[in-house]
């Protein structure tokens, strides 16, 4: 594209603001969908095993729960709150530092949030999980825990989670029997004795939350030994979704 100078003569523009130009509106777009709409984040930690692992790469839903203005957390219009068993991305303050973690859905405001035995107890009844197995379970470091899988139903949805094999090491929390406040939310990781959560810090205020994780797009193992980057890929997590 061309200026026009006082003389009425063309004058080319520089090569930068033609490609500024030309990719501004794409830039528009991407800001307006990551703000707004669609957003990834990455899965550091083994919180939520087996549901998600270290390196998983996955996509969030920041409308899911309604528009709210960036970086204030403000709704401004609603079409839905979280649902028993959704997991969310959220803000928590750790050490006077705001990070985004993840978590599930275990307690909805008004709720009567139990854990004992290793069993979530809501309003005084047992959420039914079916044992799948008994196995060895390796974290990022490369360090093994004997688990046990069960199959966990909280609302509409079914999902795994383990648990340690040794129930004595964790006998108590906290917040292991407490009522979610008005605007707030109780939750859970799925890898159960090995997550930092809401029965260790407390609830999630509506206001922190960013929206539902829905799906992965990319999974990377850092552990598997090999110089050639398309190995450690997760080719079969790739594109799938989040129960």
């Amino acid at each position: 594209m061309k200026a026009i100078s006082k003389a009425g003569e063309q004058v080319k523009e520089p090569w930068w603001v033609e490609y500024a130009r030309s990719f501004f509106p794409i830039l528009l777009i991407v800001l307006i969908l990551r703000s707004f709409l669609v957003e990834p984040f990455r899965i550091p930690s083994g919180s939520m095993r087996p549901t998600l692992l270290e390196g998983d790469f996955i996509v969030v839903n920041k409308y899911a729960y309604g528009l709210r203005l960036p970086g204030s957390g403000t709704k401004v219009f609603s079409v839905g709150d979280p649902k028993r068993g959704d997991v969310i991305v959220f803000k928590h303050d750790k050490n006077g530092e705001s990070m985004d973690m993840i978590k599930r859905v275990v307690g909805l405001p008004g709720d009567h949030i139990q854990y004992k035995n290793q069993t979530i107890y809501i309003n005084d009844v047992p959420v039914k999980k079916d044992f799948k197995m008994e196995k060895e379970d390796s974290d990022m470091h490369g360090m093994k825990t004997l688990v046990r899988e069960f199959t966990e139903q909280l609302g509409d949805v079914k999902h795994p989670i383990f648990v340690h094999a040794n129930p004595s090491l964790f006998s108590h929390y906290p917040y292991d029997d407490v009522i979610v406040p008005a605007g707030s939310y109780f939750a859970m990781g799925d890898n159960r004795d090995n997550s930092g959560d809401s029965r260790v810090w407390g609830f999630v205020k509506d206001e922190d939350i960013q929206g539902r994780a829905f799906g992965v797009w990319m999974s990377w193992d850092s552990l598997e030994n090999s110089w050639l980057p398309w190995n450690k890929i997760r080719w079969h997590r790739l594109m799938t979704g989040i129960p």
